[in-house]
């Protein structure tokens, strides 16, 4: 069984998509929130990791056929994650917390609360590990979230202020959604050659929001 080789630390909304794209055209199989909604992807383990952060957990059994892993839910309990995997390489996007909270407040605030009453028990467990891990809770009050915005920038701030002082410079990339992300920037970090083709770019507000209300009208028919 494969330990996780790369551990992307960026809070989602930072390009987290469009790097498991990359990561996996690099040859990695990575975990996301996409895997989580495409099957069981073991929600209570990364909720009672959250709560009880002592408590030993096999990762390896839970990123089962991953190679890599990034956004939520790793980020939530990323300590623990890097503890357990000493040697994995850390990736870091980010962007400015004024358009991280923007893209937030477009996108998965809008959506992530929304499931039909005949949606899968096991959706209904996601979305109850989701509020209760992301951002320490950020989305337990909606309203909170939407007309106090600087408590929440704080925390993405803080975040990431955790993983640079926390994860050892040699490990660590640093990416900046503000200044671009190239294949130039994180092939030489992982090894691994150049593709020929552009650095992905998914996941946008619209696409992301248009994803949603396809899956909407067709998931739980």
């Amino acid at each position: 069984m494969a330990p996780l080789e790369v551990i992307g630390a960026g809070c989602s909304r930072t390009g987290t998509d469009s790097l498991r794209e990359a990561l996996n055209m690099l040859g990695y199989n990575t975990h996301h929130m996409r895997s989580m909604l495409s099957g069981d992807g073991h929600p209570e383990v990364f909720e009672e990791s959250y709560k009880n952060p002592e408590k030993p957990i096999d990762w390896n059994w839970v990123y089962e056929g991953y190679t890599a892993a990034v956004d939520c839910p790793t980020i939530s309990v990323i300590d623990q994650v890097l503890k357990y995997y000493p040697d994995a390489k850390v990736i870091l996007t980010k962007r400015d917390a004024d358009s991280w909270y923007k893209s937030v407040l477009n996108t998965i605030y809008t959506i992530h609360d929304w499931l039909p009453e005949n949606a899968p028990d096991y959706f209904v467990r996601t979305r109850k590990m989701i509020k209760t891990i992301f951002l320490d809770g950020a989305f337990q009050d909606m309203e909170k979230f939407k007309n106090e915005p600087e408590i929440f920038k704080a925390r993405y701030e803080a975040h990431n202020k955790w993983v640079l002082d926390n994860v050892p410079k040699d490990r660590l990339l640093i990416l900046d959604l503000n200044e671009g992300i190239t294949w130039e920037k994180i092939c030489p970090f992982l090894g691994k050659p150049v593709p020929s083709g552009p650095y992905p770019t998914s996941n946008s507000t619209k696409s992301l929001n248009e994803e949603f209300v396809h899956m909407r009208e067709n998931m739980f028919k």
